[in-house]
């Protein structure tokens, strides 16, 4: 059987015709602006939106049927397809030189990396800005679309366990057609986006900057409209705890936020993956809290301590950036690289945790972590009973061994890769910090790194084989890794 090459390249022009819709509500900010960047992104918008009608008239009438191989190089070409066009309006406005530099910040864009190359930020034309948080914003909007609706139809990575919580024959399910499910969350995701934009402008944002700042917090990107990232307002603090609300929500699986609109808060609490991600949150925040309180060298001025002095500072801090870290969010408040050397280690550490699975965060995800701990505590008790059968049950139901495999077949080839990447970056000319950094950074999809890549920096100083790299890690990290790295073994191409 050969590929279905007409479905693919019609939902490569179904993509390309979203992306050009989002360009034109760029286009239209940015002549409201007047800065200068309306004609490049328009045009930029007019090609995208021609290359998608001339793809989808030209497949019309294909048969609409999506098998695993079609499902995989969708998802895959679909994120590389979106970046190439999603780069246009950095090229044609001219804002980012060169073709490496602006798909290194369109893909870090829409995997939501939030990793950036440009040296001043706040230079960029407002319709640029917006458009770099609304790269953010679809990317983050997709992971739930592949969430839901693909992933779990091709088996990727434990997602298996969440399309049980979700669309499955079960009595938990949202709704029975994964499309409506989709929908619901989605709408869902926008009113997160609606809310959080109305607050961080009530605690003294402008509206265009509380626009962006939520773009990039509820998909767990990072990308801001300041230099200085969110410590701009670190003598805001209501703005901070506000982005932390808010990216603890998006941390968190989405059909969780279902269940709480809906007032099932019981199977809130009883969902174990939520309950670790919380524990390990404010647990991690205490303690970096701590550190940061007794042991930091950290000039005071840093935090503007309000009402409750440098104890609520170093809280609140150590709050924002564990979980900015654990999200894969990326917002900075403070160099958390300069803390302390055990925080510095405790943080590379953080990269590797992840959000939950349902959520738009990066990362290897909570529930992965809890069934390789839960099944290696298990390999004790089957030492001793050999005989014994003793699965791994998690939120009370046994999984079954296929997925166990596969999550620790993820868990495998995420260290492999990080392994690999750091390899990369190191034979490149990187320092042996900041490749691993850069390596688990991009990867993980978290943003700032260590090193060079710290977060008063950027990854505009890596080489540009260095930039292509770091984007193969993004996309891989994003799309679960079996996504990408399936489709370049020369079995997936063989004629079955």
């Amino acid at each position: 059987m050969g590929l279905n090459t007409r479905i693919i390249l019609h939902i490569m022009g179904l993509l390309l015709l979203c992306n050009g819709g989002f360009m034109l509500i760029a286009a239209l900010v940015s002549g409201l602006y007047r800065d200068g960047a309306t004609l490049g992104i328009t045009v930029a918008a007019i090609t995208t939106l021609f290359v998608g009608v001339s793809a989808m008239y030209f497949t019309r009438g294909h048969k609409k049927e999506v098998k695993r191989k079609e499902g995989y190089l969708i998802v895959t070409f679909g994120w590389v397809i979106m970046s190439v066009s999603g780069m246009l309006p950095y090229v044609f406005s001219g804002a980012v030189p060169g073709i490496t530099n602006a798909f290194f910040e369109t893909i870090s864009g829409y995997t939501t990396t939030g990793a950036s190359i440009l040296d001043d930020i706040e230079a960029l034309p407002e319709g640029l800005l917006l458009w770099r948080s609304l790269t953010h914003w679809i990317g983050g909007m997709g992971i739930i679309v592949l969430a839901i609706a693909i992933l779990p139809l091709l088996g990727i990575g434990g997602m298996q366990l969440f399309a049980a919580e979700a669309p499955g024959p079960n009595t938990d399910k949202l709704h029975p057609r994964i499309t409506d499910t989709a929908k619901r969350l989605w709408l869902i995701y926008f009113g997160y986006t609606v809310a959080e934009t109305l607050l961080l402008k009530l605690a003294g944002m402008t509206f265009f900057d509380a626009v962006n700042h939520s773009l990039a917090t509820l998909s767990t990107g990072g990308f801001s409209t300041k230099n200085a990232s969110v410590a701009y307002w670190n003598d805001q603090p209501l703005i901070q705890y506000i982005i932390i609300l808010f990216m603890f929500l998006a941390g968190s699986n989405f059909v969780l936020s279902y269940f709480a609109f809906k007032g099932k808060v019981q199977k809130i609490i009883q969902d174990e993956e939520f309950r670790f991600y919380a524990i390990f949150i404010f647990g991690f925040a205490i303690l970096a809290a701590f550190v940061v309180f007794f042991k930091a060298n950290v000039p005071v001025t840093e935090y503007h301590p309000m009402v409750f002095g440098e104890a609520e500072s170093a809280f609140r801090h150590s709050l924002f950036q564990v979980i900015a870290v654990i999200t894969t969010t990326g917002f900075v408040t403070a160099d958390f690289t300069s803390w302390t050397p055990f925080l510095t280690v405790f943080f590379f550490g953080l990269m590797f945790l992840g959000g939950s699975a349902g959520s738009t965060s990066g990362g290897m995800k909570v529930m992965r972590h809890l069934l390789i701990i839960k099944n290696g505590l298990l390999e004790f008790k089957r030492t001793l009973h050999m005989n014994a059968v003793i699965p791994v049950r998690y939120n009370n139901k046994t999984v079954k061994e296929h997925i166990v495999y596969n999550i620790i077949g993820f868990f495998v080839l995420y260290m492999l890769l990080f392994i690999i990447g750091s390899l990369v970056l190191g034979a490149l000319g990187l320092d042996f910090v900041s490749a691993i950094g850069g390596a688990a950074s991009s990867l993980g999809n978290v943003g700032p790194a260590f090193g060079s890549l710290n977060p008063l920096s950027n990854f505009n100083g890596l080489p540009d084989l260095g930039k292509w790299w770091c984007c193969f890690l993004m996309l891989a990290g994003r799309l679960e890794l079996f996504t990408v790295l399936i489709i370049l073994t020369p079995y997936f191409w063989k004629r079955v």
